[in-house]
Parts: C-alpha cells; sequence; structure tokens
C-alpha cells in the first residue's frame, strides 16, 4: 500500500507555465462570476436602459400602455401596466407611497440590486390593499423611523419597486385607467416628506428597453459598474478576491488586456451554456408527467424570501439559473402571483416556432385576477422580437371560450383558420417558451385539484 501511495506521489506533474496557470484561473473564476453575479448583472442592464431613457435615481420607468415587443427585459408580463421605481439611499431614506385598492390594484414587490424582495406591496403586501409609506433605508441606518412609515432595511443602497397596475380588461378605457391609477405611486427622498416633490415618471412605451443578458465582455462590465457602486455583504466577501484576479476591483478602473477579455468572453459563453443546461433539467415537474415546472430552486426561493438569513446555505447556482430568465421576487410566494413555465410539449420534444400547438385551459382558473399565457423567445427569454400580439389571458378583448368553460389558445406561425382571437404567433425560425400566470392565485392551483393541460402539437 505504502509503495502505491509513493508511487502516485511522486508521478509527474503536468508542466503548466506561469501563464497558463494564470489563465486557467482567471476562466474558472469568471465562470464563477457568471453564476454568483446574475442577478446584479440583471439588475444594473435594466438600470442602465433607465439612464438611456434620461432617467435618474429615485424615478419611476413605465409604460403609458399595454407595450409590445420592445420591452425586451426578461420574460415581462404584457397584460398589465409596468411601472419600475428606481432607488438610491446613498444621500438618505427613500419613500415609496402605494395607493390604496380603491379605483385600481398594484401588484408587485421592493427589492434590493440581488433582487431579492424586501417586502410585497399592494393587497398581497403588508398593506394589505390600504395602501402605505413604503420607507427604504440605507445601510447602517439607526435613527428612529417615525409612525405611519413602513420601514425596509437594506444591505445595499440601489434597488428597484417592479409595480403592476391591473387593468380590469385589455380595452383601451381599462388600459387607461389602469395607467392612471400606477401614477398614483409616489417616489420621493424621506427628508422631504413634509413637502414631496412631484415623482417623475420616464415613459418608456415606443422604445427598446434592452435588458437581455449579454454573455460575453459586457456582462463584466456591468458587474464592474455594481462593484464600484455597491458595499460589500458579509455574505459575498469571499467573491473580493476573485473578482480582483479578473481585474474587477473596487475603487480602481477594469482595463483588462486582450487576452484576459478573450478569457472573460469564453468563461461566459460556457457558463451561459452550463445555465442553460440547468434550466432544462433541475426544475421537478409541478403536476405528475406534465411539462410544467415552477422555474426557480427550493433553496433559491428561500433564500431570497429571508435575505439568505440561514447560515448554512447560500443558493449561488439556483438564484444565477432563475435571473437568466427573470427580474423579479417576491417576499411571500404564492400570494399575489404564482407561474408556471413550459419549454416542451406534451411529447416531451422542446416547443418549436416553425410547428403550430394548442394548448387547452380547463374552465375555471384558480384565480382572484387573471390568466394569461405568454410566449418568449427560448434564446433569449424575452419577448419575440417584430411580433404584434404576445400573449394572451383571461383580460383579452375577444377571447373564444368553449361551451364548458375551457380555453384553447394556439402557438404558431400562422394562426389556425377562425382561431385569431385566441392565438400567439411564434418565430418560425426559433424555438420558443410559453410562460402561464396566474394572478390572485387559489387553493385549487396549489393542492392540484385543477391542472394545466401540456401544449399539444398540431403539425
Amino acid at each position: 500500500m505504502l509503495a502505491i501511495v509513493l508511487s502516485v506521489g511522486s508521478a509527474p506533474a503536468k508542466d503548466f507555465s506561469a501563464d497558463d496557470l494564470n489563465a486557467r484561473v482567471i476562466e474558472r473564476r469568471a465562470f464563477e462570476a457568471v453564476v454568483w453575479g446574475m442577478p446584479a448583472v440583471n439588475y444594473d442592464l435594466m438600470y442602465q436602459q433607465m439612464l438611456k431613457l434620461g432617467g435618474k435615481p429615485n424615478q419611476i420607468v413605465y409604460w403609458s400602455g399595454l407595450f409590445d415587443w420592445q420591452n425586451q427585459t426578461l420574460t415581462p408580463n404584457p397584460d398589465v401596466i409596468y411601472l419600475m421605481a428606481f432607488f438610491n439611499t446613498k444621500d438618505g431614506p427613500v419613500v415609496i407611497e402605494i395607493p390604496p385598492a380603491d379605483t385600481g390594484v398594484i401588484n408587485g414587490s421592493i427589492m434590493d440590486p440581488w433582487q431579492a424582495a424586501l417586502e410585497d406591496v399592494g393587497p398581497a403586501g403588508v398593506d394589505k390593499g390600504a395602501g402605505g409609506k413604503y420607507l427604504i433605508l440605507p445601510p447602517g441606518y439607526t435613527a428612529a423611523v417615525p409612525e405611519g412609515y413602513i420601514p425596509l432595511s437594506s444591505g445595499n443602497y440601489q434597488g428597484y419597486a417592479l409595480l403592476r397596475s391591473i387593468p380590469k380588461s385589455g380595452n383601451r378605457p381599462d388600459v387607461d385607467a389602469a395607467v392612471a391609477y400606477g401614477k398614483r405611486i409616489k417616489l420621493y427622498p424621506f427628508s422631504q416628506a413634509s413637502n414631496p416633490p412631484d415623482t417623475v415618471f420616464v415613459d418608456a412605451l415606443g422604445k427598446v428597453y434592452d435588458s437581455t443578458i449579454p454573455y460575453d465582455l459586457r456582462f463584466f462590465q456591468a458587474l464592474d459598474r455594481f462593484v464600484q457602486s455597491e458595499p460589500w455583504l458579509v455574505r459575498d466577501k469571499a467573491m473580493i478576491d476573485q473578482l480582483k484576479s479578473l481585474g474587477i476591483e473596487k475603487g480602481k478602473a477594469f482595463q483588462p488586456n486582450q487576452a484576459t477579455q478573450d478569457i472573460l468572453a469564453a468563461a461566459a459563453i460556457e457558463a451561459h451554456a452550463w445555465l442553460d443546461l440547468q434550466y432544462e433539467t433541475t426544475f421537478p415537474p409541478y403536476y405528475d408527467e406534465r411539462q410544467w415546472v415552477f422555474p426557480i430552486s427550493p433553496d433559491a426561493v428561500q433564500g431570497l424570501q429571508t435575505q439568505y438569513a440561514d447560515p448554512d446555505s447560500y443558493a449561488v447556482d439556483g438564484r444565477g439559473v432563475t435571473y437568466t430568465m427573470a427580474f423579479f421576487s417576491t417576499k411571500h410566494a404564492g400570494v399575489g402571483q404564482f407561474y408556471l413555465m413550459t419549454i416542451k410539449d406534451k411529447d416531451g420534444a422542446p416547443l418549436d416556432g416553425s410547428s403550430t400547438y394548442r394548448f387547452t385551459i380547463p374552465a375555471h382558473p384558480p384565480v382572484k385576477q387573471y390568466w394569461s399565457a405568454t410566449v418568449y423567445d427560448r434564446a433569449t427569454h424575452a419577448l419575440i422580437r417584430e411580433q404584434k400580439i404576445l400573449s394572451r389571458s383571461s383580460l383579452s378583448p375577444g377571447l373564444a371560450a368553449n361551451a364548458d368553460g375551457s380555453v384553447e389558445v394556439f402557438f404558431g406561425p400562422t394562426a389556425p383558420q377562425g382561431k385569431d382571437t385566441n392565438w400567439v404567433p411564434t418565430d418560425p425560425t426559433g424555438k420558443f417558451e410559453v410562460l402561464f400566470r396566474f394572478y390572485g392565485p387559489e387553493k385549487p392551483l396549489f393542492d392540484k385539484t385543477w391542472i394545466l393541460n401540456d401544449l399539444e402539437k398540431m403539425k
């Protein structure tokens, strides 16, 4: 036995040059940086788009109507009015006022820049539909909070609220009413609470707002912006030296040489492939023998809802997978909304944009507000570019139902004859995925006495 150990121990090691060793370290650490930094980069890309529109911190980007494919965020909801309140507390606490649910409903959450929810708002949130003043506190804030505010402590300065104003239908008067209700939201510095300034709303309707993830050098440039602007959290300090070896270091310019740029780009491509593999294979079916999944791992849900309070768990991998295709988390899952995703048809084959599929939604979907089925580009997880119809929902004008209350929705490059009002187009040159949303989900969804059917290929 000793001879075997000595033999193994004395076996010649591979002769790596200094350049080889450095390149291998950079590549490995860059791969892990992509997985770890995904939600922060996802946030930064949305923030940069806000700045590109002329917006500033502590302002609200919104869409003054139901948006089209030019909203290139990750799996956005085209059946509601979006308002994204970007805040920064470096100059002190910031207030987000949510109106009472009288003439409308706000559904959403306030998140830190890691996209972990600080709290939910509206009827499914702390204010329970009565409206409220949510006070976002900067790191280390210790002053007393006056009565009448809902304090939200954060370890970061930046963050955003994803707020949805829910229209009663997709008809223009109802959409306009939802826009007007959404603009009752207020965002202002706490220091000016006695006489708040008017909230600035920046309209993104009709403009390309592209925050799809770039798996190249731009990913690391975004990650560097984040590192420069935010404090290191204790949970992430192990990444300080990891990123330093890539050229990302607080207080220093990110200027990798060409050789390093090439390694970073290759690592981003490899990380993308691995994350996509996890997306395809790790989520268990929500229903037995069906293709629908809840597209976030349980440990990632737990971490996001608790600011990773469990000292023995940090779901970096699961979090990274989810934020390749989404930008939102809730403090209380399954209260305001619930999501199921599918990338396969009934037979387990990938959804192909050149084929046509029938999707039968059983009668009496378990929702208080509405349901929707939206198509996304499988490659980018964004809305398919240049398409005019993006989804069908219970709010869609003219949606036809069957005599038994079920609804058939069709996905494909062309509408089946007579089915235009229930059809969502696909790109015949690529693959797609479908996200089914339950707003105001009810018990039959969770006890699975109501079951969502798979898509069936017609041709």
